[in-house]
């Protein structure tokens, strides 16, 4: 009879395939307050360890050690890029990024008024942080101010808003107010333009009320004099 022997390797050698992330959540928009979830799957042999790490200067470490991301109640600070990284010690880890948009209302940061002689130049200025970025109005006594009018010039930026008095007059002094807003709600401030003469009289009043505080333990001690004697 024909017989064939056949030797079998003692050791059965496994083939190793690098890391690759085959499926990544896409970049998102989502309002403040809401739930977030983002997915990385990825595939090697090795099977691959998958972490989430947000990048951002506040961040510290990894966020998740596993496929799936889970935020509750997202905040503004938790916005940005969000980076997923799948390692296996086959080759160099393979990662991706996912940008996380966190939209919110506005709120004013910084409302500053300012003081200017008649004949001047003057500016208020209206600061608001939001996103989408804020559209700003001016208002005088419920009359909206626009761009044209005389003697005054609008200047809006995505996060800040001037309001320009080219020639400033005795009618331009007074309260204005800045409203900002997008399509979460709106906020507003009240900013004052005063003359010189406002400054000198608060502080003239300020030195008086101060001078009378001063004099009154001096009454007080020519009085018990006057009784005692």
């Amino acid at each position: 009879m024909f017989q064939q022997d056949f030797n079998f390797p003692s050791t059965c050698v496994v083939s190793t395939v690098s890391p690759k992330i085959v499926e990544i959540s896409s970049d998102i928009s989502i309002n403040e307050g809401n739930n977030v979830s983002l997915t990385c799957i990825a595939t090697g042999r090795p099977e691959p360890t998958v972490t989430w790490r947000h990048i951002s200067p506040k961040a510290v470490g990894f966020v998740s050690e596993d496929e799936y991301l889970e935020i509750q109640g997202i905040t503004r600070e938790q916005s940005g890029d969000y980076e997923c990284s799948a390692s296996n010690d086959v080759a160099a880890p393979v990662v991706r990024r996912v940008k996380v948009t966190v939209n919110y209302p506005p709120y004013i940061s910084e409302a500053k008024g300012t003081g200017v002689p008649v004949g001047q130049t003057g500016t208020l200025q209206c600061e608001a942080s939001a996103v989408p970025s804020a559209e700003f109005q001016w208002y005088k006594d419920d009359k909206r101010l626009v761009e044209g009018k005389k003697g005054v010039k609008v200047e809006n930026r995505p996060f800040l808003s001037k309001l320009i008095f080219l020639n400033v007059s005795e009618h331009d002094y007074g309260n204005y107010t800045c409203v900002a807003s997008n399509k979460l709600g709106h906020t507003n401030a009240s900013i004052t333009l005063f003359g010189p003469g406002a400054i000198s009289e608060v502080s003239n009043g300020t030195s008086r009320r101060a001078g009378c505080v001063w004099l009154l333990p001096l009454l007080v001690l020519v009085l018990h004099l006057l009784l005692k004697f």
